[in-house]
C-alpha cells in the first residue's frame, strides 16, 4: 500500500523531468509525452497484474485481489497518478529550461565510417550489462531465496551497499563505452547509453530462468505465471532505471568533454 501511494505521489516527479528532457530535444507532441510517462511502467504492470490474477481466480487462490481493491487502484490511478503526471508534464513546459549545447555544432551531420562487428549495439550490450551483474550476482540468489523460497532476508544495509555499487558501475561502464563510440566517430550516442545501461536487465531475466529451473521447485500455471510475470516486470523495471542512469551519465560526460573543447 505504502510503494503504491508513493509512486502514485511522485507522478508528478516523473512528469516534469520527462517533460524538461522532452523540451530540450525539441519535442512538441506533449500530449503524447505526458501518455508515455503514464503508461510506460503502468501498462505493462497493469497487463501483467490482470493475467496474474486471472489465473489466481481460476485456481480459487487468496492471491487474488478482490474487485473491490482493484477499483480503488485504478481510481486512485485515474484521479491522481495521470493528473499529477499531466500537471508536471505543463510545469515542464512552461518552464525557462532549455538545451545549451557546451560548444557549437555542425549544421549537417558527418557521415559515420563502417564500424567492426563487435562496435555494434548488441555486443556492446553484452560487454556493459556483464560487469554490472557480476557485481550482483551473490545477493540475488538470497532475494530470490527470500522472494519466492522459505528464507528470510535481514541485511538491508549490504543490500543499500550493491544497489549503489549497481548505479556506480552502470554509470561509468556506459560512460567508458559512449567515449569509445565518439573516439570511433560515431556521434549517434543517446540510445546507445540507453539499451547499454539497461543490458543488465537482460542478464537479470537470464538469472530468473536459471533460478526457476536449476534452484526452485516451483510447478504448476500459477505458480509459473506469479514467477515469470512478476519477474519479467522487475527486469523491465530496471531496465528503465539502468537505461535512465546510463543516459544521464553519458550527457554528463558528453557536455563535459565538449565543454572542455571550448575552452581550449
Amino acid at each position: 500500500t505504502s510503494c503504491l501511494i508513493l509512486y502514485a505521489l511522485t507522478a508528478g516527479v516523473a512528469g516534469y523531468s520527462s517533460g524538461v528532457l522532452y523540451k530540450q530535444m525539441g519535442g512538441t507532441n506533449w500530449v503524447r509525452n505526458n501518455i508515455l510517462t503514464s503508461t510506460l511502467f503502468c501498462g505493462p504492470l497493469l497487463l501483467v497484474f490482470a493475467v496474474n490474477n486471472t489465473v489466481a481466480i481460476a485456481y480459487d487462490s487468496t492471491q487474488a485481489l478482490p474487485f473491490g481493491t482493484i477499483c480503488i487502484i485504478i481510481v486512485i490511478w485515474v484521479l491522481v497518478t495521470f493528473p499529477l503526471t499531466v500537471l508536471g508534464g505543463i510545469a515542464a513546459k512552461n518552464s525557462k529550461t532549455e538545451f545549451n549545447a557546451p560548444s557549437r555544432t555542425n549544421k549537417y551531420a558527418r557521415e559515420i565510417p563502417e564500424l567492426p562487428w563487435f562496435r555494434a549495439i548488441v555486443p556492446q550490450m553484452c560487454m556493459a550489462g556483464f560487469l554490472p551483474f557480476s557485481a550482483i550476482y551473490i545477493e540475488l540468489y538470497y532475494i530470490f531465496a527470500s522472494v519466492w523460497g522459505h528464507k528470510v532476508y535481514t541485511i538491508y544495509s549490504i543490500l543499500f551497499i550493491v544497489f549503489v555499487i549497481l548505479i556506480i558501475v552502470t554509470a561509468f561502464i556506459t560512460i567508458a563505452l559512449t567515449y569509445f563510440q565518439l573516439a570511433a566517430e560515431d556521434h549517434r550516442w543517446w540510445w546507445h547509453s540507453l539499451m547499454c545501461g539497461g543490458s543488465t536487465a537482460f542478464f537479470i531475466l537470464g538469472y530468473c530462468f536459471y533460478y526457476y529451473f536449476g534452484r526452485s521447485d516451483m510447478t504448476g500455471l500459477m505458480q509459473t505465471s506469479f514467477y515469470f510475470g512478476y519477474s519479467g516486470l522487475v527486469c523491465y523495471a530496471f531496465f528503465l532505471l539502468l537505461g535512465m542512469v546510463g543516459y544521464r551519465a553519458s550527457l554528463l560526460f558528453v557536455r563535459s568533454i565538449y565543454k572542455a573543447i571550448k575552452c581550449d
